[in-house]
């Protein structure tokens, strides 16, 4: 993993923490929660995976929404 690549995670990493810490986490329902949590993570990974890519950095959060919704689904 280069320098370029990991920093690029990191701050993806740093700016997900950031929404997840500034929204209204307490009134969101477990569903809610588990969509918003699985967004920041599809994110990244598709930050990652196509090195900082728009295209996939925003697909990965929406595919992640929606993985996310459907695991919270269940609780």
């Amino acid at each position: 993993m280069n320098i370029s690549r990991l920093s690029k995670f990191c701050a993806a990493a740093l700016l997900a923490a950031t929404a997840a810490g500034c929204s209204s986490w307490d009134g969101m329902s477990g569903r809610q929660k588990s969509a918003v949590t699985g967004a920041g993570i599809g994110g990244v990974a598709g930050a990652v995976v196509t090195n900082g890519g728009v295209l996939g950095t925003v697909g990965g959060a929406a595919i992640g929404g929606v993985i996310g919704d459907q695991v919270g689904k269940r609780r």
